[in-house]
């Protein structure tokens, strides 16, 4: 096969869950129109069920605030001296780093300055908080792909190529979902309410937020004995050590579910969720929620210093309001989370009020993501060809 006509190669750095889905539909809308394009780096289960190759697993970059990646730094700086290594040595004719900022950002740095092209996948929360890393990203990518509409904004104010995409779950979420069935099959009666709890994917958010998460559903059901939950884990270690903590909870009824997300968020009459993606799926499924976060004291310390937003869920980043109840750190106590829940129960117009203002923001975010970010990435493909 001559040069010219070699596949595309793509070096990928995923690290966790969410951005492996992202990249999953990236790849598919890549493969179309790319015959034989090859990704290599780090891929989480999705992107590798699409032939991915991962030289490193995706569960070693999957770490939480700003003290607790200090204990693993060592190993995450070998890593990406690694992937750096290799992506020079074999270099890729682009290469996409998706979401894992502090990661892949330093990473698309290295490899920009050796003439690699670089696309970073979903903005960091640098209109959040720590905006003079805007420098960094100038320097580290050729072009940046984001989520949410209001980043492109600071991006262009930036003099930073960008393409707002919209997100890939307000494509594949229908506008509206009946939970009907979905609640036959786990137990659940059309006249049962249910709360969905997701205290996180990673072990560090699931060691905070397990406990206190199950601690406000105790609560709830003291005060409502009719009251069910359901409790999706991230994998099989995460449903483990979720089913341990509630050994504690004897007589809770509670669902875990390993995996199925959706499905808990989609039987649900609310929701009481971690901070993070999670939430823009329970808004685009229309559901009503609880936001909650808990930190080590000395990282919230930190960030709690640098944010330059009033809100940390997206919902309320999208509104530019508070749409729904934002409970953290020290206020976020059982008593304080189940009361929050209760009144969507003992208030039905809250919740139908949320839903016309979530449906506003699904159509807003509905842009066929996928197909527009592999449309950026062929044309910088060109460019560089």
């Amino acid at each position: 096969m001559s040069e010219e006509h070699k596949p595309f190669r793509i070096g990928v750095v995923v690290g966790e869950a969410s951005g492996d889905i992202l990249g999953a539909g990236l790849m598919a809308a890549l493969q179309k129109r790319l015959p034989g394009v090859v990704f290599e780096g780090i891929a989480g289960p999705c992107m590798l069920a699409l032939g991915a190759k991962s030289l490193f697993a995706m569960e070693r970059l999957s770490v939480m605030g700003l003290v607790e990646p200090l204990r693993r730094l060592p190993e995450l700086l070998r890593i990406r001296r690694a992937l750096c290594q290799y992506f020079i040595k074999n270099p890729p004719d682009l290469f996409i780093g998706i979401d894992a900022p502090d990661f892949n950002l330093s990473l698309e740095e290295s490899l920009k300055v050796e003439g690699i092209k670089t696309v970073h996948y979903v903005s960091p929360s640098v209109w959040a908080w720590r905006r003079g890393r805007v420098k960094k990203i100038a320097r580290a990518v050729n072009h940046m792909l984001t989520l949410l509409p209001f980043e492109a904004k600071f991006y262009r104010e930036n003099q930073i190529p960008v393409t707002f995409v919209g997100h890939p779950l307000a494509d594949e979420i229908p506008l509206q979902v009946h939970g009907s069935a979905k609640r036959r099959e786990l137990g659940f009666a059309d006249s049962d309410r249910v709360i969905a709890l997701l205290p996180g994917s990673r072990a560090g958010e699931v060691r905070l937020l397990g406990p206190l998460f199950l601690q406000a559903a105790r609560w709830c059901h003291q005060r409502n004995p009719d009251i069910r939950f359901v409790l999706p884990a991230a994998n099989r270690l995460r449903f483990s050590e979720i089913n341990q903590q509630l050994q504690r909870f004897n007589g809770l009824p509670v669902t875990v579910l390993e995996g199925h997300a959706q499905t808990a968020l989609t039987v649900a009459d609310c929701v009481l969720i971690a901070s993070g993606t999670a939430t823009l799926e329970t808004m685009l499924l229309k559901k009503p929620m609880v936001v909650a976060y808990k930190l080590g004291r000395v990282s919230y310390a930190i960030i709690s210093r640098m944010l330059h937003t009033p809100w940390v869920s997206l919902p309320n980043l999208l509104a530019q309001r508070e749409l729904v109840p934002e409970i953290l750190q020290s206020d976020a106590t059982p008593e304080n989370l189940g009361a929050a829940l209760m009144r969507y129960f003992e208030d039905p117009l809250l919740g139908d009020q949320l839903q016309r203002e979530f449906d506003e923001l699904h159509q807003q975010l509905r842009c066929n993501a996928s197909e527009r970010a592999a449309d950026a990435v062929c044309n910088l493909l060109k460019q560089s060809g």
